[in-house]
């Protein structure tokens, strides 16, 4: 009907009727209504009628032709309202009819349950028996399915007394209704107890049951169930697949769901969407994209969902740039995405680390009005904070209403991710005081980044938090939690906590043998993994990684030499670049410079910055000029802007006395405007962390500092430490020795014996390499002293104790 076809006339009796008098012809003799009322235009019109505007544009006409009071125009007005959810209007058109016939409550009862609220649906239910009306079964099915999609259990049981009461309890349809809402509401047991109790069951009740176990996380009993339905004799139809991939997918069971596509092929249910898409969806999160694009190209007609799977599915298995190339091409078509389609390539932009396209991406969110959409903007805060552009993932959640566990979770990480650990501690501090409840995701976001700060009393406080938390016994949480307390230097007490672990995850392992390797106790860290060999799990690259770590920064060459021949011959694991350059680090700490380089010629893949990086810190180490040259020019070529390789070649330089291509070196330095990252040390003392860089005077105590570092140089001269000056030139000895003596890492340590008492261990946290005469003189310092200094620099932990250092010397 034309809406414009009301507005233009004049009066209803004006409306031109003959064509449609045949319609009110058929009309009349389904009912006991005169025959005039189904001839009046506006009643052929309000037949006609698909919407609540095209409704209220007839009413007039019908309450001015004191039509209102004829059943038909009753029973039609309170159907409509009941269908578009106009449920007062609705019950405006109930109240004053008078003798109401049944189907007019059974309507109304289906309008309150499927758009108003469960106790207003109850209330009517409740009406309906005081007014004597006996209740169908379908009334039952309405509000079971409320109960259901509400998780509403304590009612759903009501009506399900009521249902049995009213003699339906052998009847399929209302028994499929109990099923549902108790597998909606989580009691699958109970709802298969119901399904079992059936006396017939056909196909809908079978896929309810099947529905509810998957949907319930249940994938394997599901599966079961299916076999059993066709046992019974019921065929699966589309539905019946529609509900099982996805538990397929789920369990990873590629050759059931290959089966279950031989099936749909047999069935001739391939020209159906939807089980197209589900398909697809299978074999994405089985690994098999290639066979879900297949599928996806060769469907004659897409849905939403299934532009969403093909989407999602390159996203999971580490195909940004496909996903990408899908959602291009699904704007190109002119199909509107949905949150779930932003939300996927935003996933995508973050993976890819495109910072353009994700901001194109957000700007179409903004176009959608998902900016209200908390989903939408979590990924969003992801996607911004993987892109370095962390700024704009503050500013998305300062204004974000309705956060969410997730949200604060994606914040703190993002946040950890991009260095600004003070500032992840500092959400999450707010969020805890805003009674929001931590979940595992949210530990293993502010764990890592407490122990990037190396404190061991804040470590402390974020164990005892995550007890009080229930979460200790999370296998995640745990695993943080070792790795947390390796990287402050508590390696005992990672130890501790390893152990007590019933159950670990690779990672797990991998977390305290990384930890034993960077603190320089190979042998543990081999013992370690040996243990591991013995048990069922196995190590995987990340595992070979730690192990080859331990062996370099434990000088055991042919041990390292055998584990990286066994990670392929024996697990089938190909190197990546970080083994070999940790088979380079491993070459050349020991001084095999010559066998590390012809190493790198020999690599199967072209090396990468790391490797040539280990190359040239082993020619510092072993003052080779030659070898250091070379892989300083790749490193030139393969990260022209990073002046700290300039400054290891002038070092290696300077140790032979090559002053003229020192200042080569520091001459091209100074054209192309580079610049060696600064040295700073951090200390925390009493809730607050210092930073010192080398040679500042702005701290409050520096005058103290420096005063008490001048005593210090002398008693540690005294007990024969001798500076080495060897790569400082161009100034007097005693002004070469006052530029060792302020490098960050002293200044930090003296600060530290300065503010605590005797025997209180002072701990260190540097972002450099310790440098070999600061090295020296922190082992002298801790002898002086009487104190246990720990130093963690960007490679390793140092423990000085007594005038020695666990590194042994060999770092």
């Amino acid at each position: 009907m034309s809406s414009q076809l009301i507005s233009s006339s004049p009066t209803i009796t004006e409306i031109p009727t003959p064509k449609l008098h045949s319609r009110s012809h058929t009309l009349s003799q389904r009912t006991q209504i005169p025959l005039h009322v189904y001839k009046h235009p506006a009643a052929i019109l309000l037949e006609l009628s698909t919407s609540i505007k095209e409704v209220y544009q007839i009413l007039p006409h019908i309450i001015k032709s004191n039509l209102y009071t004829e059943h038909l125009f009753q029973t039609k007005l309170l159907s409509l309202f009941c269908n578009h959810g106009c449920i007062a209007e609705a019950a405006r058109v109930f109240e004053p009819i008078q003798d109401k016939p049944e189907v007019l409550y059974y309507t109304l009862l289906k309008g309150y349950a499927k758009y108003s609220s469960l106790h207003e649906a109850l209330l009517f239910f409740v009406r309906m028996k005081v007014d004597n009306i006996k209740p169908v079964v379908y009334n039952f099915t309405y509000l079971l399915k409320v109960c259901g999609d509400k998780g509403e259990l304590r009612r759903g049981k009501e009506i399900h007394g009521q249902l049995i009461k009213n003699g339906f309890s052998s009847n399929v349809f209302a028994m499929t209704g109990v099923v549902n809402m108790y597998a909606k509401c989580r009691q699958i047991e109970e709802a298969y107890k119901m399904f079992d109790r059936m006396p017939e069951r056909d196909l809908v009740s079978w896929n309810t049951i099947i529905s509810g176990f998957a949907q319930n996380g249940l994938a394997k009993l599901a599966l079961g169930l299916v076999v059993k339905m066709q046992e019974e004799g019921q065929r699966p139809d589309s539905v019946t697949l529609v509900s099982i991939l996805p538990s397929v997918a789920d369990m990873g069971l590629v050759k059931m769901g290959r089966s279950i596509h031989g099936y749909v092929l047999r069935a001739d249910f391939e020209g159906l969407v939807n089980v197209n898409t589900a398909l697809v969806d299978m074999y994405s999160k089985c690994r098999y994209i290639g066979i879900g694009r297949l599928i996806f190209d060769g469907m004659k007609r897409r849905t939403m969902v299934s532009w969403n799977s093909m989407i999602d599915g390159y996203v999971r298995s580490g195909y940004a740039e496909e996903a990408m190339a899908i959602f291009e091409k699904m704007l190109d078509e002119g199909v509107e995405p949905t949150d779930v389609t932003i939300m996927g390539a935003a996933r995508a932009c973050a993976d890819l680390g495109d910072l353009d396209r994700g901001m194109f991406v957000h700007k179409l969110s903004d176009k959608l009005k998902l900016g209200t959409n908390v989903s939408v903007m979590n990924s969003l805060i992801s996607m911004y904070s993987k892109c370095k552009r962390v700024d704009l993932a503050v500013d998305i959640f300062k204004k974000l209403r309705g956060k969410t566990l997730v949200s604060w979770n994606a914040m703190i990480l993002g946040l950890a991710q991009n260095g600004r650990v003070n500032d992840a501690l500092n959400y999450f501090y707010e969020m805890h005081s805003r009674n929001m409840r931590p979940d595992t995701f949210t530990m293993v976001s502010v764990i890592p980044a407490l122990a990037e700060l190396s404190v061991t009393r804040q470590a402390k406080w974020i164990h005892g938090f995550c007890i009080r938390s229930c979460l200790d016994d999370d296998i995640f949480v745990m695993t943080a939690l070792v790795d947390m307390y390796a990287k402050c230097g508590a390696i005992h007490t990672a130890r501790k906590l390893f152990d007590r672990m019933n159950e670990r995850h690779v990672t797990t392992w991998n977390a305290m043998i990384d930890g034993y390797g960077t603190h320089g106790l190979g042998k543990a860290a081999l013992e370690l993994f040996n243990e591991m060999q013995k048990g069922v799990m196995k190590p995987n690259d990340v595992t070979f990684l730690s192990v080859l770590s331990a062996c370099s920064h434990a000088g055991m060459v042919e041990e390292g030499l055998s584990y990286f021949t066994s990670m392929k011959k024996d697990y089938g694991i190909e190197p990546g670049m970080d083994h070999y350059g940790a088979m380079v680090d491993l070459l050349g700490r020991a001084g095999r410079l010559n066998e590390a380089w012809n190493f790198i010629q020999k690599m199967p893949i072209e090396p990468g910055i790391n490797v040539y990086g280990a190359m040239l810190g082993a020619c510092k180490i072993h003052k080779n000029v030659e070898l250091g040259e070379k892989a300083a020019n790749k490193l030139f070529a393969l990260n022209p802007d990073e002046g700290g390789y300039h400054v290891l070649l002038a070092n290696i330089y300077a140790t032979a006395s090559m002053w003229g291509e020192v200042a080569k070196v520091r001459t091209t330095m100074k054209k192309k405007g580079l610049q060696k990252t600064p040295g700073c040390s951090v200390v925390e003392l009493r809730n607050e962390v210092h930073s010192f860089y080398s040679g500042t005077t702005n701290h409050p105590q520096s005058k103290k500092i420096y005063a008490f570092l001048e005593e210090l140089g002398n008693k540690i001269k005294a007990a024969g430490y001798v500076p080495d000056t060897s790569s400082i030139h161009d100034v007097e000895d005693d002004v070469k020795e006052q530029l060792n003596s302020t490098h960050s890492e002293r200044l930090a340590i003296a600060f530290g014996l300065l503010n605590t008492s005797k025997g209180t261990p002072i701990h260190i946290r540097k972002n450099l390499r310790v440098c070999g005469d600061c090295h020296t003189a922190t082992k002298y310092i801790s002898l002086v002293t009487g104190r246990e200094i720990i130093v963690r620099d960007m490679q390793r932990f140092h423990h000085f104790k007594n005038g020695t250092c666990s590194c042994g010397d060999y770092w």
